[in-house]
């Protein structure tokens, strides 16, 4: 940020329109928020979930649609988890809020072995309990933080360490059915939402408290996107427009394309048709 107070005002208000400009367009494009919706809005304390709060506050005050928003926290037990953060935050604000106390961590600590990271037991139990949590309360739609950025690191993610090619879709259906999962910042920019946090002030909890985040392979993704956003400007806008135009037929999943019943379609010559073709050759 520059030094001119006024310079600084109008940076932050091109700012805020792009991210809501983002998070609008995202929202209007996959149906994510209907009339009456109850949307359950995640928080982890991170930059990221405090952006998507606060825009979809302002975005409640103008959509032409009705929707209720509840905050809720999951409280893992994490060694260090400073409780009083979000509480004191949420407290100022005009939204229902929630924190929800599950030691998780423990359960982790058990099921890792040592030296491995926690990142994949502890999402998968934060996912169910947050699931479960959004049917008691009779929320619709469960909206998670992860931006564009995340989406593309989790595509190279999946083609490096999986072998399949898939991201993060900005709605998902459970696979129970039981929850609608939306990720309203899917068009927004990592970028983006981190100056946004330092222009509101955000109250961040680091995502570390568990010691298990050296050597991620999501690090090293992220770090490998920047360097080819560096080198070759655009890059990054390119993979996620390809995210968002699939060729099934371009591709080779028996699934998604029949390959295997193509038929020619094509239709019989006349003799003045082949007569004029042999003209030309």
């Amino acid at each position: 940020m520059t030094a001119d107070p006024r310079k600084n005002r109008l940076e932050f208000n091109k700012l805020q329109k792009r991210l809501r400009r983002n998070v609008g367009t995202a929202i209007v494009d996959f149906n994510m928020i209907e009339e009456g919706d109850k949307v359950m809005v995640c928080l982890s304390g991170g930059k990221d979930s405090y952006g998507m709060l606060d825009i979809l506050m302002n975005l409640q005050k103008t959509a032409l649609v009705s929707f209720e928003l509840v905050a809720v926290n999951l409280d893992q037990k994490q060694p260090g988890f400073p409780e009083h953060i979000l509480p004191e935050y949420l407290s100022t604000l005009n939204v229902e809020y929630h924190i929800v106390e599950r030691d998780t961590y423990s359960v982790v600590k058990e099921l890792v072995p040592e030296g491995k990271t926690y990142c994949g037991w502890c999402s998968r139990l934060r996912r169910g309990t947050l699931y479960g949590f959004a049917e008691e309360i009779g929320a619709t739609k469960i909206a998670l933080g992860h931006h564009r950025d995340d989406i593309i690191e989790t595509l190279f993610l999946n083609l490096f360490h999986g072998g399949k090619l898939k991201a993060m879709p900005p709605k998902l259906l459970s696979d129970d059915k039981r929850n609608i999962v939306i990720r309203p910042m899917a068009y927004c920019a990592e970028a983006d939402l981190a100056e946004y946090a330092v222009h509101k002030q955000f109250p961040i909890i680091p995502c570390d408290l568990c010691g298990s985040q050296d050597g991620l392979q999501r690090q090293v993704t992220k770090r490998m996107l920047a360097e080819w956003q560096k080198e070759h400007p655009g890059r990054i806008e390119n993979i996620f427009s390809a995210i968002c135009n699939v060729s099934p037929s371009q591709l080779a999943d028996r699934n998604l394309f029949d390959f295997q019943n193509l038929e020619i379609d094509r239709p019989e010559r006349t003799p003045d048709k082949i007569e004029a073709v042999q003209l030309w050759q």
